[in-house]
């Protein structure tokens, strides 16, 4: 059992900062990591100079002793449209998705990022299965070429209304690609009472060993709309002790992009309630005296 869990916060909550001054808050509120999402305001992946801003990045970073991962959900990044579009399952232009995931791939291997998180895409109507990991296997397998060649972990999220949106949905796409080494999940808090049918706990230890990268978030059952800790169903001391329990050692990353207007503060009480989770969480793994319960 791990003695604690490393909190991270995504920048994409902080859309309304620039990345330096976002890095410094993050840091300053005594988060370990960032989940940096490569979008237009934050190391935008296909404005010029991305290697000299990547590695002025990773200078940031190294001075506020952040850890990375590279989070790829930018709405609009590749569609000023279509939130999202195109993706690894569209009818057309998932070259242009793979590139991107390619592009962040490079970005993460730049900045020594612990894994890079992507998900499939919603699949078209009219689309069979079949046809859909088609197309989700193919991308994934371009893009895990370029990871292997720069030796980056990549950590694939079943996303809520997606073609993968679970788990097992995961666990599948691995085992049609020959369980690549290289291939690991992301599991959101938010999403198992949003989507899943078990526990969080269930679901932790359904990915074991493979779990790469997690995001926090409250959410309720059926709706996937990231919400404040306290403001849905998720269990944060049981979820966090299911992590605690199998030896999660990634970032954990608090994932709320629409809260941007209050970026600091959200942040700030984000990690006071984790911080007490844990503590809970790890009072009832103890016995009086501190040291590991034996029941």
């Amino acid at each position: 059992m791990s003695g604690s869990l490393r909190f991270g916060y995504g920048t994409n909550g902080f859309g309304s900062h620039r990345l330096d001054d976002a890095l410094a808050v993050i840091a300053g509120l005594g988060y370990e990591g960032v989940a940096l999402t490569v979008d237009h305001p934050h190391l935008d992946p296909y404005a010029p100079n991305l290697s000299a801003r990547t590695i002025a990045v990773g200078q940031r970073l190294a001075e506020l002793d952040l850890a990375v991962v590279i989070e790829t959900g930018a709405r609009y990044v590749l569609d000023p449209w279509r939130k999202h579009e195109p993706n690894l399952v569209s009818d057309a232009g998932r070259e242009r998705r793979v590139d991107l995931l390619c592009r962040a791939v490079r970005i993460g291997a730049e900045l020594g990022a612990e894994a890079v998180s992507f998900w499939s895409g919603t699949l078209p109507g009219g689309v069979s299965t079949d046809e859909g990991w088609r197309r989700v296997t193919s991308g994934v397998a371009a893009v895990l070429e370029e990871a292997d060649r720069r030796g980056m972990v990549c950590a694939f999220e079943p996303e809520p209304g997606m073609f993968v949106d679970t788990v097992a949905g995961v666990l599948e796409l691995r085992k049609r690609l020959g369980d690549p080494e290289g291939l690991r999940v992301t599991l959101d808090i938010g999403h198992v009472v949003a989507n899943e049918t078990g526990t969080v706990a269930d679901c932790v230890h359904q990915a074991g060993d493979l779990l790469a990268n997690v995001q926090l978030d409250d959410m309720v059952e059926g709706v996937h709309e990231h919400l404040e800790f306290g403001e849905g169903e998720v269990d944060l001391p049981a979820a966090l002790g299911a992590l605690i329990d199998v030896g999660y050692g990634g970032l954990a990353a608090v994932e709320l992009p629409r809260h941007g207007h209050a970026a600091p503060a959200v942040a700030r009480r984000s990690l006071d309630v984790l911080r007490a989770a844990e503590a809970q969480a790890l009072a009832t793994r103890t016995g009086h005296g501190g040291e590991e319960a034996t029941s």
